[in-house]
């Protein structure tokens, strides 16, 4: 009697999947990124990985994650950290090019971004540098800088940005995915992940109501962690709109914050970095030098891109 009153008469869902007493791959499940997705991890095929004349080497690609890293070092060298100038190369996730060796002996969970440091503070060989947030931590604690000194504003910072780590799958690989890329519309699924995102824009939204940044009056990494995937869902530019759907104007709040963080150079430029989508002005499909966003920016190079 009770599993027949789990949900109102008028939410009782129609019969559907019925899972497998032990899980198979489908090879017709379909979806935005069918063909890169299997059940095992390692490179699939050898290809080294190229390495430029910076300590600092970025593998990776612009989507929320990357762009995590890349505003942290446009604004280390805005702030000026000249040992912050890095190579940034570009890494196709939908071509498959993180199952390469070079790319996995980096990175052997397969995903964008990630980083060698070629010039370790301890002098040692290199360090390779995985998860988004893991690499924000070792260049702050690298540079001294953008997190605080205080154990107080040192651990309120940790607090957000590990929340967004925790966080951010919701919105995107959740949302996401359902919202725009699953192969169909899933009403549940939606509505399930919607409602933990507009949660989770009300949280930031009321953290943000007494605080000028993220994690207090100080501009940090935790900033850098959760702008690239909320300021770009506030600023109605992910998931074919999905702002409208989730109504992001009103939280005033995020908007604030959203705005003031987007007028940074460091904001801006890393943004454009490892770029593979939207105007080809703003992509800089690899990134060697500054000068490079005055001259390789995708409007003045055109077919000729990496």
């Amino acid at each position: 009697m009770a599993d027949e009153n789990k949900f109102p008469p008028e939410k009782n869902l129609p019969a559907g999947y019925v899972p497998a007493k032990v899980w198979s791959p489908n090879a017709e499940s379909g979806g935005a990124f069918a063909s890169i997705n299997k059940p095992t991890a390692g490179a699939q095929y050898e290809k080294e990985l190229p390495v430029g004349e910076h300590p600092l080497q970025l593998y990776s690609l612009g989507t929320p994650n990357g762009v995590k890293v890349t505003i942290m070092l446009e604004e280390l060298l805005a702030a000026g950290h000249s040992e912050a100038e890095y190579d940034a190369w570009l890494i196709r996730i939908n071509k498959g090019d993180q199952f390469g060796s070079g790319f996995v002996s980096v990175n052997p969970n397969s995903k964008i971004p990630a980083m060698m440091d070629h010039k370790p503070k301890d002098g040692g060989a290199p360090l390779r540098l995985f998860e988004s947030g893991s690499i924000l931590l070792y260049l702050a604690e690298k540079f001294g800088a953008f997190l605080p000194g205080d154990i107080r504003g040192r651990t309120e910072t940790l607090n957000w940005l590990f929340w967004q780590m925790g966080a951010g799958p919701f919105l995107g690989g959740g949302f996401g995915h359902f919202y725009a890329y699953a192969p169909m519309k899933i009403e549940y699924a939606i509505d399930r992940f919607a409602m933990e995102v507009k949660r989770q824009l009300d949280l930031l939204d009321k953290q943000l109501k007494d605080n000028e940044y993220i994690a207090g009056s100080e501009y940090s990494i935790a900033d850098m962690a959760i702008w690239p995937w909320y300021g770009r869902l506030a600023a109605h530019g992910a998931y074919d709109d999905a702002g409208t759907f989730l109504a992001v104007d009103e939280y005033e709040n995020v908007q604030r914050w959203r705005k003031q963080i987007g007028e940074r150079q460091g904001a801006k430029r890393g943004s454009m970095v490892n770029s593979v989508t939207g105007d080809p002005s703003t992509q800089l499909h690899e990134r060697h030098d500054a000068s490079d966003f005055d001259t390789k920016t995708q409007d003045k190079i055109g077919d000729g891109a990496a």
